[in-house]
């Protein structure tokens, strides 16, 4: 049987798998367009999710829009989501367990999506997406064929606020972002693509 977006979102808002069930405000499912070519994936949600119930609303939420305007997209483009979708207390990386847990739903909702391009927000969506020992400071902005998809790991836009001065390898890998939605994606339209 073939999953729906209204039966994923279901089954997730429902979801005791693990302990973060239990100090939820709110599910954060994801956002965005469901039949987006490019799939960005966190971490887990913040407090400022936790609350509204969206992936990236905070401060680093605005960040990630500034950086998605600078090569011509926004959230009527993509597809936001995290690898897990409850909050992990005081903003800890999620445990493996809690990954484990919530990792289906993710898949289910790559399968939905069907990117062409997915991208990895921090080095937790990475090493769980990429490779288990993906370094972030090192292959930030590297290109990996997984799945029959170009992905890409980019640093968390809240390790750009605690870390301005990582702004310009942010700004190459957008770069880079923006080349490869040009040479792969067929109906993702950039406002201003640069030359």
């Amino acid at each position: 049987m073939e999953d729906s977006w209204e039966a994923l979102q279901y089954e997730c808002a429902r979801c005791r798998e693990c302990a973060l069930s239990q100090t939820r405000q709110n599910v954060v499912f994801g956002v965005g367009n469901p039949r987006a070519e490019i799939m960005l994936v966190g971490e887990g949600p913040g407090a400022n999710e936790d609350e509204q119930g969206v992936p990236f609303v905070g401060k680093a939420g605005a960040l990630l829009d500034d950086m998605l305007a600078i090569i011509g997209l926004d959230r009527t483009k993509v597809y936001i989501a995290n690898i897990v979708k409850c909050r992990p207390p005081g903003n800890r990386d999620p445990l493996n367990v809690e990954q484990d847990a919530c990792i289906g739903y993710l898949r289910r909702q790559m399968a939905l999506v069907r990117p062409r391009i997915l991208v990895c927000l921090g080095r937790i969506a990475a090493m769980r997406l990429i490779d288990p020992k993906f370094r972030i400071t090192r292959e930030h902005g590297a290109w990996f064929d997984v799945d029959g998809m170009r992905v890409t790991a980019f640093y968390h836009p809240s390790a750009l606020l605690r870390d301005p001065g990582r702004r310009p390898e942010a700004f190459d890998d957008l770069k880079s972002l923006q080349r490869e939605i040009l040479r792969v994606c067929t109906h993702t339209e950039l406002d201003k693509p640069w030359q």
